[in-house]
């Protein structure tokens, strides 16, 4: 857009691009005002500004404006004009976690600890305001060089809803992304904390095993997977990785509810107590933190 000679966004100046999806924009902008600097989550006019983009985009915004904790991205305005629609966040310049794993830099292993506990305390802070994520997966987690995160992306989140309203409610619409979906959201039934559970252990064993647990020729046999196949032992894609780690992991994406930790506090309670690595990684070499900065 700034290519086009567009500079300015209401009383915002876009001043760098520093992420492109694949309906909106993530641009560091400026405020014309005070020059203070902010993050803006762009969706462009064109043929991907459609009504239900705009309201995920309203949703978004909506959900993550009453969301207060370090390591939940603060939002703060939403605005639409005629060239586009945008929420405006704090500006946390960084990769998310699926960047930063496809980069294979040894940072990732380095500080797993630290993004673990912070990843989930973030996701455990979201549960505890009601709301269902319901698309955890590496690319809703910015990650800076140190390892501190935010968790992003909330236009599929969905209010918890207590006993009663779940006899009485519709059955929700099938979404999230299927590398990392539970089987629940897969059958398209009522959700609760566990799903996203779910969701983040996959992305642990992603990240701690260096491959996803489980994988498809194609979409059908992908969600096949998750319903009825079980992971192998994380530890056969990381043999550094303990043995209560792996076995932490295996209960989060347990097929069946029941059987994964209840709740973020309880998965925080057990991965303080125990080690994640055998071993722990060495710190990258400087030249390895130059090129993760790019």
């Amino acid at each position: 857009m700034a290519s086009s000679g567009i500079t300015n966004i209401g009383s915002y100046q876009l001043m760098a691009l520093i992420r492109a999806g694949h309906n909106c924009e993530i641009w560091d902008v400026q405020s014309a005002s005070d020059g203070v600097r902010w993050g803006m989550k762009l969706l462009p006019t064109g043929e991907k500004h459609t009504r239900e983009q705009v309201a995920f985009l309203k949703h978004e915004y909506q959900v993550g404006r009453i969301l207060d904790h370090e390591h939940v991205i603060t939002t703060y305005e939403y605005g639409s004009g005629r060239l586009g629609s945008f929420i405006i966040m704090e500006l946390f310049k960084h990769p998310n976690l699926k960047q930063q794993m496809y980069s294979g830099a040894p940072r990732i292993a380095y500080l797993l600890e630290t993004i673990v506990l912070e990843a989930a305390e973030g996701l455990s802070y979201l549960h505890k305001q009601g709301w269902i994520h319901c698309d955890i997966k590496p690319d809703n987690f910015l990650i800076d060089h140190e390892g501190h995160v935010r968790l992003i992306d909330f236009n599929l989140a969905v209010r918890r809803k207590s006993a009663l309203a779940r006899m009485f409610s519709s059955k929700p619409k099938i979404q999230g992304t299927k590398s990392y979906m539970s089987p629940e959201q897969i059958r398209g039934q009522t959700l609760d904390a566990r799903s996203d559970i779910y969701g983040f252990g996959c992305m642990l064993y992603e990240l701690a095993g260096g491959r996803m647990p489980f994988t498809g020729v194609n979409s059908n046999d992908l969600l096949n997977k998750h319903l009825k196949t079980k992971a192998l032992p994380l530890t056969v894609g990381n043999e550094n990785i303990t043995e209560p780690f792996a076995q932490l992991v295996a209960r989060m994406i347990a097929k069946k509810p029941a059987d994964r930790p209840a709740t973020m506090g309880e998965f925080l309670a057990e991965v303080s107590a125990i080690q994640i690595y055998r071993r722990r990684p060495e710190p990258p070499r400087e030249d390895d933190v130059h090129e993760m900065d790019k």
